[in-house]
C-alpha cells in the first residue's frame, strides 16, 4: 500500500465518523428545523467552506481550472444528480417510509456502485470484494432488524421505492463523476457540484425558513448547521472524491456501510438509543466485511484492480 493510498483510506475512515456523528446530531435538531429549511442553511455553509480549500496556499496547488466547454453540461447534470436529486429523494423517501426501511435501502449504495462500475466498464470488482459488499449489506440488515425492524407493508411501498431511487442516484453520481474528478481534481469538482446545487436548495427551503424564522434557532441548531455544512458536506465531499480518484468507485463506496455503525455508537450517548445485541453483531459483521473488501482490492492482481 502506497503512502497516498494509506492517507486516502485514513481519510475515508474519518469520513465515516463525520457522517455517522452527523446523522445523530441532525436527528436531534430536525424536530425544530424542517428538512428543506435545514438544507437551505447547511448548503451555503458548505459552499463557503469548500471555497477555503481553493484559497492561495490551500490544498489545491494547481488552482481552479475552468471546465472545458464539452464538460460543462455533464458537470451540471452530475451536480443536480448528486446533490439536488439525491437530497430530495432522501427527504421524501424518509417521510413516506420507516426509518429502518430507509437505512436498509441506503445501505445498498455500495452494491449499486459496484454494479454500475462493472456495467460501464470503469473498473473490475474481485470476488472477495463482492463478498465483502454482500457481508456489509447483511450487517446493515441486522442493524435495522435490531432497531425498529423492517416494514414492507403496502403503505410504505412508495417511500421504499423512493429510497431505492436515492441510493441509485448517489451510486450513479459516484461512478459517473470519476472521469471529471480525475481530470480536474477532487476539490474543484466538489466545489462546482456544491455551487451549482446550493442556490436551488436555498430556493426550495425558503418557505420552511419563513415558517420557522431564523430567530427561533439556538446555538445548538446553528452549531449542527455549521457541522453538517462544513464537515458532513464540504470536507466529506472532498474526502469521498479523493477516494473515488485513487481507490475507485467500489472501494470508496464500501465505507458507506460503516456509517450506521458509527451512528449506532453516537446515538447511544447523544440520543439515549441503547443498541441491541443483534445490532452489535451487525456492526461487527459490517466492519469485518469492509476489511475483507479492502484486502480483496490489495491482493488482486494488478490488472484487475480499480483504475489508478
Amino acid at each position: 500500500m502506497t503512502s497516498d493510498e494509506r492517507r486516502i483510506r485514513f481519510g475515508l475512515v474519518a469520513l465515516t465518523f463525520i457522517w455517522g456523528l452527523n446523522f445523530a446530531l441532525v436527528k436531534g435538531v430536525l424536530p425544530g428545523v424542517p428538512p428543506l429549511a435545514f438544507n437551505a442553511l447547511r448548503f451555503p455553509v458548505a459552499a463557503l467552506a469548500i471555497a477555503l480549500f481553493l484559497l492561495p496556499g490551500g490544498p489545491v496547488k494547481q488552482g481552479m481550472r475552468r471546465p472545458e466547454p464539452g464538460d460543462v453540461v455533464p458537470i451540471i447534470f452530475l451536480s443536480l444528480l448528486g446533490n439536488v436529486a439525491y437530497q430530495l429523494l432522501f427527504i421524501v423517501g424518509l417521510d413516506l417510509t420507516r426509518a429502518g426501511n430507509a437505512s436498509l435501502f441506503l445501505s445498498t449504495i455500495p452494491a449499486w456502485t459496484a454494479l454500475l462500475a462493472v456495467g460501464f466498464g470503469s473498473e473490475t470488482v474481485t470476488g472477495r470484494q463482492w463478498l465483502g459488499i454482500a457481508g456489509a449489506l447483511g450487517g446493515a440488515v441486522l442493524l435495522v432488524i435490531g432497531g425498529q425492524g423492517i416494514a414492507l407493508e403496502g403503505a410504505t411501498l412508495i417511500g421504499d421505492l423512493t429510497m431505492v431511487a436515492a441510493a441509485l442516484s448517489w451510486a450513479g453520481f459516484t461512478v459517473a463523476s470519476r472521469p471529471y474528478i480525475q481530470k480536474y481534481g477532487p476539490v474543484p469538482f466538489a466545489a462546482w457540484s456544491l455551487w451549482i446545487a446550493t442556490p436551488i436548495l436555498i430556493v426550495m427551503g425558503i418557505p420552511e425558513l419563513r415558517a420557522i424564522g431564523l430567530g427561533s434557532l439556538g446555538w445548538v441548531e446553528w452549531g449542527v448547521v455549521v457541522y453538517a455544512g462544513a464537515l458532513s458536506i464540504s470536507l466529506a465531499f472532498v474526502l469521498w472524491n479523493l477516494g473515488v480518484r485513487l481507490l475507485g468507485n467500489a472501494q470508496t463506496a464500501i465505507h458507506q456501510n460503516v456509517v450506521p455503525v458509527v451512528t449506532l455508537a453516537a446515538a447511544w450517548p447523544l440520543l439515549g438509543e441503547v443498541p441491541a445485541g443483534v445490532q452489535l453483531a451487525g456492526a461487527a459483521l459490517i466492519l469485518a466485511s469492509v476489511r475483507l473488501a479492502r484486502r480483496g482490492a490489495q491482493s488482486a492482481p494488478e490488472g484487475r484492480r480499480a483504475e489508478r
